[in-house]
């Protein structure tokens, strides 16, 4: 089984393209740093020809509201295209959980608008909506940090470590199309202001 993973060099990515080579699929690690680009279509269908399954990680280089919509807009037509030219079967991408609560962020806007084009694609697809990376606890600090202050509202969170994601992302892959949504999120919910502290 060919699988392609998009975003496939990746903090996510390189960990699905591991699991999968670890099952015996034979798993491609495609971005930009190998030729394959989804936003100029660069690549795309060299690295889809004889594919089974494609697998979306990618991320938009920009959190602004208009440039992450360009890019999941664009780089999602471009991916389709190709995958429907090169008669792939599966496509699995993932997504943020509740996306679709929360229309005044312009990230998420983009992530669902990703989404409805991949169920309109007519491709069978699986997407997996994930929780906040565990990893990513240093940054997420850093964005809520203003002068010598960190400003944390009092929430709770369910942060999921990559390695897990990746191998769900992959026993996802590996299956049936899901033609629906899948939520995951870590084993325990925590107070954010305590997030960094546990990471």
């Amino acid at each position: 089984m060919k699988i392609v993973v998009i975003g496939g060099t990746g903090i996510l990515g390189s960990k699905v393209v591991d699991r999968l080579r670890d099952h015996g699929a034979e798993a491609v690690a495609a971005s930009p740093g190998t030729g394959v680009n989804t936003l100029t279509g660069e690549g795309l269908a060299e690295a889809l020809t004889g594919a089974d399954v494609v697998v979306d990680v990618s991320n938009s280089p920009s959190f602004d509201d208009d440039p992450a919509m360009e890019f999941f807009s664009k780089s999602t037509t471009n991916l389709e295209a190709a995958a429907n030219a090169a008669g792939v079967k599966h496509h699995v991408a993932v997504s943020i959980v509740g996306s679709d609560q929360l229309p005044e962020s312009g990230y998420l806007r983009a992530k669902v608008a990703q989404e409805k084009l991949i169920e309109e694609s007519g491709i069978p697809y699986s997407i997996v909506r994930a929780t906040q990376f565990a990893e990513f606890a240093d940054a997420i600090t850093a964005s809520m940090t203003v002068g010598e202050e960190v400003r944390v509202p009092d929430a709770l969170i369910q942060p999921i470590a990559a390695e897990d994601l990746a191998a769900e992302v992959a026993r996802v892959a590996e299956g049936e199309p899901l033609r629906g949504i899948e939520n995951i999120g870590g084993p325990q919910k925590i107070r954010l202001n305590r997030w960094p502290a546990r990471f």
